[in-house]
Formats: C-alpha cells, sequence, structure tokens
C-alpha cells in the first residue's frame, strides 16, 4: 500500500444510516454534524444525524431479521461461510477502508492497515467458536432426558467509540452476529466513514438484510434512543467510563444486560532486570501508538530507581524524534488527535499537572510546523507522586506520565491505586517480578515483556471502573446466547389426577 495522501477514493457527500440493507435517503436536517479531517481541519463530509424514528426504523428491521429473518435458522456451515465472505472483502477492500479511517480519525494509516487485519479475523475467529458450541445432557433424574441448548439471544445495540472505529466495531459485530444475534451499531458522530463503508461490505458479501443495521448520531440524541428503545435486548458499548455508566443505567431500567469496555489508566512497570532496550521500545509504544488515544495505553510509566535517570532520559530523546505528519503518509508514526474539543482537552493537562507539581520533560505543545490540524508533541511529564491528576484521570492522548519507585511492593500498590483496572505492562527478565505482578495487580490483562497482543480466545475486559463483563472465545457466548433446558418425560410418569375424585 502506497501513501495515500491523495487517493482515488471518493468521501460520500452526506452520511446516512443503513437500514434493512440501504442507506437512509438523504434530506436536510437541522440536526446536522459536520465531518471533519483533523488533519487539515477542513470539512470533509456532513453527518445527518438519526432521530427517534430513524432509530426505531433500523431496531426493527433487526428485530425483524430476528424474529423471522433466515439469519439466525440457517444451517451454522452457510452462516460460518458469509462471515468468511465479510473476512475476505474487508481485506480487499483494506486500501479504502485505511483511507476512510485514517482521513476521518487521523490515524496513521499503517496503524489503520494493521487494524484491519484484526478486524477482518474477528468475522473468521467466531465463525470458528460459533461451530464449537455444544449442548449437555442429564439423565439423573430416572424416566427423564434434560438436554441444554444454546440459543441466540436476539437484537443488540452495539455502540462503538472514534479512537479505533474500525478495530473496535468489528469486534462487536462479529462477536454478536456469529451466533445468530442481529444488531443496530452505532458509531461515533465523529468518525462515520469507514463505518459505513464497512457495513456496506457485509452486505455485499452476502449478509442478510437488517442483520447489521447502522445509525448516526451524538449519544445523547440516536445513542439514547437507541439503548431506550424496548426491541432492544442486550448493549454492548466500548468508550468512556462516564458514557458507559449512563448507558448501564439506561438499560438497567429495562433489565438489558450489557458488556461494557471502558476506560484505563494503566501501569508500565519498569523493573531493573529488565532488557532495556525492549523496555524503551515497548515504553513508547505503549503511550504513543494510535495517536496515544487507546485505552490500553500505558500511560503511567513506573520505573525502577536504579535505572530511572537513564530509562527517563533515553524516552524522551526518542520521543523527540517520533516523526509526526500526515496520518496517509506510511512513514508517519503520529498524527493529529481525533477532534477539536478532544485537542484542547488533552492540552489542558500540561498546565494541570505543572499546578501539580509535575515536572514537563518533553512536548506540552502544538507540534511545531503544523497551523492547522490537531498536532500535539508527544508529550511527557515526571509527577511527583501517584496522586496527582495526571496519574488518576485518563488523558488518552500522546501524554506520558513518569513515576520512580524503589520497591516492587511500592509500584504494585502504585499500579492498583487507580480507579481503572483494564490492563498493565511489566518489564523484567527477573521471573519473580513477573509472577509477582500477576498475582497482585488488580487488572483484566498483564503484558509481560510485550506490548499489546490480542489472544481473540481468552476473555478481555477490566476491573473496577474499566468495565463489566469481557470479551473473548467464553465470554461472548455467555453475553451473546441464551441457555434453554428441553426436560422430556421416557417412560409414563404418574401424576396427580387433580379434579378426577368423586365428591
Amino acid at each position: 500500500m502506497a501513501n495515500l495522501t491523495t487517493s482515488r477514493y471518493s468521501l460520500v457527500e452526506r452520511v446516512t444510516s443503513l437500514i434493512d440493507g440501504r442507506r437512509v435517503a438523504p434530506h436536510a436536517s437541522a440536526s446536522d454534524v459536520p465531518i471533519v479531517n483533523p488533519a487539515t481541519e477542513e470539512k470533509l463530509s456532513v453527518l445527518q444525524q438519526a432521530d427517534t424514528a430513524e432509530v426505531d426504523a433500523a431496531v426493527r428491521a433487526a428485530r425483524e431479521a430476528f424474529d423471522r429473518g433466515p439469519w439466525p435458522r440457517i444451517p451454522l456451515d452457510e452462516r460460518k461461510d458469509i462471515l468468511y465472505r465479510i473476512r475476505d472483502r474487508m481485506r480487499s477492500h483494506c486500501d479504502e477502508l485505511a483511507y476512510l479511517e485514517s482521513v476521518n480519525a487521523g490515524l496513521p494509516v499503517a496503524r489503520v492497515v494493521e487494524q484491519i487485519g484484526r478486524a477482518s479475523r474477528n468475522f473468521e475467529f467466531f465463525a470458528e467458536v460459533a461451530s464449537t458450541l455444544s449442548g449437555e445432557t442429564y439423565t439423573g433424574n430416572r424416566g427423564y432426558l434434560t438436554y441444554i441448548t444454546r440459543e441466540p439471544k436476539g437484537v443488540a445495540a452495539l455502540i462503538a467509540p472514534w479512537n479505533a472505529p474500525l478495530a473496535l466495531a468489528s469486534m462487536r459485530v462479529a462477536t454478536c452476529i456469529a451466533f445468530g444475534n442481529t444488531c443496530v451499531l452505532k458509531p461515533s458522530e465523529y468518525t462515520p466513514l469507514s463505518m459505513l463503508r464497512m457495513v456496506e461490505v457485509f452486505h455485499e458479501a452476502g449478509l442478510p438484510a437488517g442483520v447489521v443495521n447502522l445509525v448516526n448520531g451524538r449519544g445523547p440524541v440516536t445513542g439514547a434512543a437507541l439503548v431506550a428503545h424496548p426491541g432492544i435486548d442486550m448493549v454492548g458499548f466500548t468508550g468512556g467510563t462516564r458514557t458507559g455508566a449512563a448507558i448501564m443505567q439506561a438499560a438497567a431500567r429495562h433489565l438489558k444486560p450489557c458488556t461494557l469496555e471502558l476506560g484505563g489508566k494503566s501501569a508500565n512497570i519498569i523493573h531493573e532486570s529488565a532488557n532495556f532496550d525492549r523496555a524503551l521500545d515497548g515504553a513508547l509504544s505503549g503511550i504513543y501508538s494510535n495517536n496515544g488515544q487507546q485505552c490500553l495505553a500505558g500511560s503511567r510509566i513506573l520505573v525502577h530507581r536504579p535505572i530511572a535517570e537513564r530509562f527517563i532520559e533515553a524516552f524522551v530523546e526518542r520521543a523527540r524524534r517520533i516523526r509526526i505528519g500526515d496520518p496517509l503518509r506510511r512513514d508517519t508514526e503520529l498524527g493529529p488527535l481525533c477532534f477539536k474539543d478532544h485537542f484542547e482537552l488533552v492540552q489542558s493537562y500540561v498546565e494541570i499537572a505543572k499546578h501539580d507539581g509535575a515536572k514537563l520533560l518533553t512536548g506540552g505543545r502544538r507540534a511545531a510546523g503544523f497551523e492547522r490540524g490537531y498536532y500535539m508533541e508527544p508529550t511527557a511529564v515526571l509527577a511527583p507522586s501517584n496522586a496527582t491528576r495526571v496519574c488518576q484521570e485518563e488523558i488518552f492522548g500522546p501524554f506520558a506520565t513518569f513515576l520512580v519507585y524503589d520497591t516492587l511492593d511500592e509500584a504494585i500498590a502504585i499500579a492498583n491505586d487507580s480507579r481503572y483496572g483494564l490492563v498493565g505492562y511489566v518489564w523484567a527478565e527477573d521471573l519473580n517480578v513477573a509472577m509477582r505482578c500477576s498475582r497482585e495487580i488488580r487488572i483484566g490483562t498483564l503484558w509481560v515483556n510485550t506490548p499489546m497482543v490480542r489472544e481473540l480466545r481468552a476473555p478481555f475486559g477490566g476491573y473496577k471502573q474499566s468495565g463489566v463483563g469481557r470479551d473473548g472465545a467464553t465470554s461472548s457466548v455467555e453475553f451473546f446466547t441464551e441457555l434453554k433446558s428441553t426436560i422430556i418425560s421416557i417412560d409414563t410418569p404418574p401424576l396427580a389426577r387433580m379434579g378426577a375424585m368423586a365428591t
């Protein structure tokens, strides 16, 4: 794939919903949302916000496809064939999808290509998981046979974030539809371009109409209407903790189960026994990849005092050499933040850090040479304690916070001193250090001597305010299917004959 600074791929002038296999017709609306290129601040397109009536139409289409359509009822092998075709078609449209995501979200295109590989693999993987489902049989009651089956749960509301739209939305959709469910997908209003094209690709691969429907709009309007709709059976959300709490509260009014992957403020522990160069590479990619906009970011870097000065100096020197630029260039390492309000929010933490006594080590400003676009220099601060706001609040940008520790007990205590518990990292050649971190740090995933690697068979999710539930082979089956017990009498059991006795 070459640089895509000029592209043959056209952009739709107006992004509308896609319901029952067809795009909603464009019309004038007072609630239009401009879609902006974060690299240039130029308007790319306009999003036509779905109102309550449009959300209702999308849910009705998903409901019809589930209640009376073919998707939950077709033979498993036929459903798998469609999922495999989705995988193949996403791969064949990789350049187009990467262009749309990069120009809309500001993500470096090389990173997006990697994410599309993962996104396409999601459909293959969960097709295979669906083929492993099995039931159980019990014969413990004399004269009876009891058997257990799994069935799709129904219609899901799936709400995807703006920081990695293709990767994260595809995970939600694949885990849902592989088991015979249908859904309504709502992407972020900031990044709808790749989402619309992705859902079109699903249909081009043969997905029946109504199985995946797309509605666009802001959370308080479109998202709220979707979660509250009585035709929705379950809710899957990836995004911020505050929004996740509001979604769970709204869903609870109707007893709708939720799976939520939320925020993080992950500790990245650098022990003196670590391979120095690998730990340095891992710490840099752990906070600055994806423009720093990832819930998995190793944003609190805890460095063992014997190597702290050398490590921090090397980190700062490398951070200053990160290639900032047009996200459509293959050699760009750091692109712009996704939208203006977020750019300003991340920048505001520089003054917050200084006010709390932190030392600015590098960055903290608009990147030099970029008069337009939401470009921020890779930033790092040295915090006086873990109690500071930059250690406790998720900044969600290219903003690293360093802390120095003396003992492993102290590092573990700092790692656990957070309302979040999504992931963590430890770099150490000392096996005891790694095993103690695994045992004692309260998080959903720990990576040892490696940056982010996702094993789809393993559960993924967070402790505390980092989420509810897990994604993964077994975990997704548990959420997206229902268990049914069928009890059959084999012998002829005696029955009470109420009312048969003469008075």
